[in-house]
Parts: C-alpha cells; structure tokens; sequence
C-alpha cells in the first residue's frame, strides 16, 4: 500500500547501489511510497522487487566514472521526467592492515590498489553521483540527496582504517554540501548505520579478511556481532530501520513549515546506536515544536527516539 501521508508518490528517487543489502532495502521503502525508483548498480541483472505502489528502472553504472553515472541520470529524467532525490548508497570495504607484522607486503596489508578502489567507490562515487543529480535538484529549487556514511566514520574501525576514513570524508562533504545547496532550496543529509543485519555483502572473503586484520577467528568475529551492549535497543540494526530513516524523515519534499527543520546535521542521529544524546535530544524537541499535527507513524517514530534515549540513560 503506498503511503500517501509522505507525499512522495510520482517522486523520482536515484539509489545507488540498490541491488542489494540497504541500498535495495531503500529503494523497496521508496517503492512502497509510491516514488519512481532507479536502482543504479554494478549487477548484471535487476533485482527482484515489489512494485506494487511504485515504478522500478534498473540502471546498470559504474559510479566511479562520471560517463557512466551521467548517462544514469540523464536515463532517469528520459523516463521519469526530473529526479526528485538521491541516495548515495554505493559503497565498498576490503579490510586491511596498514602494517601486517606476521606478512609484511602480504596479502592482508594495505596496498594503493585496494587504497584507491575503496577511495574511488566510497568518495569519487558519491562526488559524482551528487554533482550529476545536485545540479537538476538546484535547477528545480528542491530536492534531498542523502549521503550514507558509517559510524566507522566517526569512531574509526580496527582493520577498516580506508573504509572509515572515507565515510568521515563523507560525512564532511555532507555537511559541506548542505551548507552550498541548502541556499538553493536542496537539502543534504546523511544516515550512518552501525552494526546491521547480516547481509549477502557479509562474504566469507570479507569475514575472512577482518577477521585477519584483528587477530581473531572467523567464528570469534561473527560471534562478536550479537554483542551489543553499547547498543541502547540490544541489538543489530535492521536493513528496514535504516530505509525508514531515509524514507520517513528526510522525504517530506512539500512541508513548507518542515523545509528549514529537516536541514539540520542529521549525522548526529547516529546516537540512535549509542553515544551523544543531545542532538537527538534537540531533533525531538524541534519536532514537537512544528505547527504540524503529525499523524501515527511520524509520531511513532518520535516515540522511538525518546525511548531510545531513556533506555540509553540507565
């Protein structure tokens, strides 16, 4: 059923990296509210969804080359007539040692290959994607382009150290950007996950790999997944909890009285897994204070913020 209350039926929504793992658990939220999705990916084929309220276009692209993604866009309005949002999803990890003690230059040392096909992904991707979208949402005067990052980003990560800095550049080039876009009417946020869900990214390879680089085994590691006591609801982070904080909050493009609210940092939701409350704190307080009488489910998710932060307080 589409949920007509977020007014993003008819809406042209780009996920990058939509094939699989939250990327595609995004773009089945936006196909539930009824938006155009266009999954853009390096998979061969399109993947299964449910279009039952929206409209699906399968793109395949290469976010690190700027033909590619250009040609992804100019696919999107040729189809749907403009593009309306952008997530900015595509993203890779290949764990590694900056100094591997045990096999120096080895195969789990951190070498410019793997150096430079994370940064392309991670960085020149999203630079790509955002210029390429950003300049037909400021053509319009509106839009959202939602940067993913990871709490990597903001607290580093054993045996990650390139992934986790690249999401920190992340979050910077989305504080940067909004500050740039916001005075063309676009707003750019960011939404960083912590511990998720397993997904098919969770390979054997990538396990083997971190599982290397922090001196553990591969069953310590996976193991270590359901130990979540930093975590105020006790445990891992759904795919879904992730597409709603895209979908839910972010995406109320015709709220006037909403425009100048839902510019705020939105990184600093990252306490939803732990750490720094008074930003939420002050997310809460500001939605109470708007005008508009909010209906269930955005009350809902209100709710769950505040029980978040009273379960994090004990």
């Amino acid at each position: 059923m589409s949920e007509s209350w977020l007014n993003l039926e008819g809406k042209t929504v780009i996920v990058t990296g939509g094939a699989s793992g939250i990327g595609k658990a995004v773009a089945q939220g936006f196909l539930n509210a009824g938006s155009n999705v266009v999954i853009s990916d390096m998979a061969p084929e399109a993947p299964e969804m449910d279009e039952a309220a929206g409209k699906l276009l399968y793109v395949k692209t290469d976010v690190t080359k700027v033909a590619d993604v250009e040609a992804m866009v100019e696919k999107a309005k040729e189809t749907f007539g403009t593009i309306d949002v952008l997530v900015n999803n595509a993203g890779i990890n290949i764990p590694r040692l900056l100094v591997d003690p045990k096999d120096p230059k080895g195969q789990y040392e951190l070498d410019e290959a793997v150096w430079d096909k994370v940064c392309n992904v991670n960085l020149k991707g999203v630079f790509f994607c955002a210029q390429a979208v950003g300049r037909v949402l400021v053509e319009k005067g509106e839009g959202v382009i939602i940067n993913m990052s990871s709490e990597s980003g903001l607290e580093g990560s054993e045996g990650q150290s390139v992934y986790a800095a690249t999401k920190n550049a992340v979050n910077s080039l989305t504080r940067s950007w909004a500050k740039e876009l916001g005075k063309q009417g676009v707003r750019v946020v960011g939404v960083a996950p912590g511990i998720m869900e397993a997904t098919g990214l969770r390979t054997i390879a990538y396990e083997s790999a971190l599982a290397y680089t922090r001196g553990i085994t591969v069953d310590d590691l996976r193991a270590g997944y359901s130990k979540t006591s930093t975590i105020p609801l006790g445990r891992s982070g759904k795919l879904s909890e992730v597409a709603d904080m895209c979908v839910y909050p972010f995406c109320l493009l015709h709220d006037s009285s909403l425009k100048n609210f839902w510019s705020i940092s939105l990184f600093d939701l990252y306490c939803l897994l732990g750490n720094d409350r008074t930003c939420i704190r002050s997310f809460i307080d500001k939605m109470n204070g708007c005008s508009r009488n909010f209906n269930s489910p955005c009350q809902g998710f209100l709710m769950n913020l505040q029980s978040i932060i009273a379960c994090s307080a004990k």
